[in-house]
């Protein structure tokens, strides 16, 4: 079995906790980082009562100082993988749609990713692996209502993806985004409230009818399902996959 160092961003709640939970599970050592320090040790601490490895800090992808410190920190601890995950969303109408907001997500899921992968590359390089795996979502591929910033910010993600994939080719790195539709998450359990109030439904509606709806499969992606496109993309098996889009949608784009 290939063990890795990962490092998540945003490991401090949903997702982010989630996939590090289950990564850690098979091995792997888990480098969990958020914005906030208290929520990034509160999963390790859960990887480590279970018997896993794994390492909290501050980091706030959007600035260079701070990604800067945090490599500081590390020392000699190489990073084989970088999940980019961190963000956030926002549920709003175009015309309503603040000037703040919009820089807000497009600095966490755009230049978050940038900064972050332009940061470990260097060192992927040196040591001659790396993986980098984005997050992307179901609206890197199809578009919603009062989601303009976040799936302006995804549908770009693919692209960014895809140019470090040709840029990485000569060496053992390989870049691909992972697009799963709903997961039952806090950051998805605000939206329902969100969808709820700017559609005029109730929020089991929302869920029924404009979730799970488009999904012939009918039912939320799991923390697990993401884990396992993960530990296939880093696994030696996947080394010439690179620049692709695994999209869990149960079913939703075949349609």
């Amino acid at each position: 079995m290939n063990t890795r160092t990962l490092l998540i961003t945003g490991a401090g709640s949903g997702l982010g906790r989630g996939l590090s939970l289950c990564l850690a599970q098979q091995g792997h050592t888990i480098l969990a980082t958020d914005l906030h320090l208290e929520a990034a040790q509160e999963t390790a601490a859960q990887i480590e009562t279970t018997g896993g490895s794994a390492h909290a800090h501050a980091l706030d992808v959007t600035s260079e100082k701070s990604i800067q410190c945090f490599l500081s920190e590390l020392g000699d601890i190489k990073i084989d993988v970088l999940v980019n995950n961190a963000g956030l969303q926002h549920v709003a109408a175009i015309e309503e749609f603040s000037i703040e907001k919009w820089d807000l997500l497009m600095s966490v899921l755009l230049r978050g990713t940038f900064l972050m992968t332009r940061a470990v590359l260097p060192a992927m390089r040196a040591q001659g692996f790396g993986r980098v795996i984005h997050i992307g979502s179901i609206h890197s591929l199809i578009a919603s209502p009062y989601k303009s910033a976040y799936t302006a910010a995804k549908h770009a993600l693919i692209g960014f993806s895809k140019t470090l994939a040709l840029e990485t080719g000569d060496a053992d790195i390989t870049s691909n985004t992972i697009c799963p539709a709903y997961l039952r998450t806090p950051l998805v359990e605000a939206q329902i409230k969100d969808q709820a109030r700017t559609r005029g439904l109730s929020e089991d509606e929302v869920i029924d009818r404009v979730m799970l709806a488009p999904m012939p499969k009918k039912a939320f992606i799991t923390f697990e399902e993401v884990a396992a496109a993960i530990e296939y993309l880093i696994s030696p098996l996947a080394r010439n996959v690179t620049g692709q889009t695994i999209t869990m949608d149960g079913g939703w784009t075949a349609q």
